[in-house]
């Protein structure tokens, strides 16, 4: 068996927006909660092979899949939001008069059937990567009184869905079983040496913090997998012997309010990369590196 390795990516050395400057269409940006490009293209290049099929089940605008045609691989994702499946159809046509040789199809649907959507794609994904909803708003984008010099703080791009019907608007139970049915789903779609990757945080609810990285742990073993890597994908930058922060304005708002209250809170720095398998032996990052 491949002993286990805990491995740190330097994912975050440029911001968001920078990495998907002319990679993407503008209008990207108004998504409020995309997968860092540099953690989708990572993670591809390391557990897959030119040619091979990559499948995201919450595609959102299409990051995991235009990193894929980008670096030879085929793609197939879902999403639920008729609006963003459709932006990430146009991310993946820009991709191709980019140069991009993979080829990729997007469907509007419901994830948690995503075996009967693609049945024909049954046991040949190499990788599936994804990240699970963290509620219906997320931070977005932000001008507070510093930025404008009036007192207030504006908030737009905050909103990716308000169908109530996305697991997005479900309460935090509900939206694990769904996931647990996206996860089962997809394990379907795996190759025998195939493997899902999620890439999950801790966020905080009414300044709790939720472990949502441990949640998804425990969900995948409902669905049959077992953890096989655990990856730190740093979002801040590495320079000058220090660490660049990339936190966002309501990031480091819930730490100063923690601190007021003398609770050690820290803005989050890195998002764990949960490598999960089918087989008894991990498909760690270590073991795919040397395979390749």
């Amino acid at each position: 068996m491949t002993k286990r390795t805990t491995s740190v990516w330097a994912t975050g050395q440029q911001p968001s927006r920078t990495q998907r400057r002319h990679r993407y269409l503008p209008e990207s940006m108004q998504h409020p909660g995309k997968m860092l490009p540099a953690i989708a293209a990572r993670a591809i290049d390391t557990y897959t092979q030119p040619g091979d099929l990559v499948i995201d089940p919450m595609c959102g605008i299409g990051t995991t899949l235009v990193e894929a045609v980008h670096l030879g691989r085929n793609a197939a994702g879902v999403e639920y939001e008729e609006g963003w499946a459709k932006l990430a159809v146009a991310n993946l046509t820009h991709a191709r008069r980019q140069g991009a040789t993979g080829s990729a199809t997007v469907l509007a649907g419901d994830a948690r059937g995503i075996a009967r959507l693609l049945p024909n794609l049954t046991g040949q994904a190499a990788l599936v990567l994804t990240s699970p909803p963290y509620g219906s708003a997320t931070h977005g984008h932000i001008r507070s009184t510093r930025d404008t010099g009036e007192p207030g703080i504006r908030k737009w791009n905050q909103l990716y869905s308000r169908d109530r019907a996305n697991l997005a608007h479900q309460s935090l139970p509900a939206l694990l079983d769904g996931f647990a049915q996206i996860l089962t789903g997809c394990r379907t779609l795996l190759r025998s040496d195939g493997v899902i990757a999620v890439t999950v945080r801790p966020y905080r609810h009414r300044g709790e913090l939720v472990d949502l990285p441990g949640h998804v742990q425990r969900i995948a073993r409902r669905a049959g997998l077992e953890l096989a890597d655990r990856i730190v994908c740093l979002l801040c930058g590495l320079g000058h012997g220090k660490l660049l922060n990339r936190a966002s304005f309501f990031q480091l708002h819930e730490a100063r309010k923690g601190w007021a209250r003398g609770l050690p809170i820290h803005a989050t720095a890195h998002e764990d990369l949960l490598i999960f398998s089918t087989q008894a032996a991990p498909a760690t990052a270590s073991a795919c590196r040397r395979a390749a």
